[in-house]
């Protein structure tokens, strides 16, 4: 149990290094989900998760459907999840949904993710969310360990 315990900090102590450590390990990711959601801006990373699987799509009816879903999903004006890019990223998705290609969400991905990077992820770091997350790992009971003391 302890050796958990230390890998279980030791891993959540990583996700501060960058955000891409952050994202790629699932409870890191789960841990910001949830943060994300008390700023009320979880479609951003809601966004850059459907854009990871958009780019992985081989078939090109699928490409074009899931293309659809992220458009209306967020960056059509009044989308459910719509996201903040500025309008000439916005238009240009637009006017290339139509056709689209595997590339046609890159700029806005970059966009949005540069701005969990320099908003987001530093607000994360202070939080509750990732403080508890670390606090309640890091003393593991050595009671359990050494019960002569």
């Amino acid at each position: 149990r302890c050796c958990f315990y230390r890998s279980q900090t030791t891993e959540a102590m990583t996700w501060s290094e960058n955000m891409d450590t952050l994202l790629a390990n699932q409870a890191g990711l789960d841990a910001f989900r949830t943060f994300l959601k008390s700023e009320f801006s979880e479609e951003n990373v809601e966004f850059w998760l459907a854009c990871e699987d958009f780019k992985k799509t081989k078939n090109a009816e699928k490409i074009a459907s899931k293309a659809r879903m992220i458009y209306s999903e967020f960056i059509e004006a009044d989308a459910p999840k719509e996201i903040n890019i500025d309008f000439s990223t916005k238009d240009l998705i637009s006017k290339n949904i139509a056709e689209p290609t595997l590339k046609c969400f890159d700029e806005a991905q970059k966009l949005i993710y540069s701005l969990m990077a320099k908003d987001s992820f530093p607000r994360f770091l202070k939080s509750e969310v990732y403080k508890k997350l670390v606090n309640s790992q890091q003393v593991p009971n050595h009671k359990k360990w050494l019960p002569f003391l």
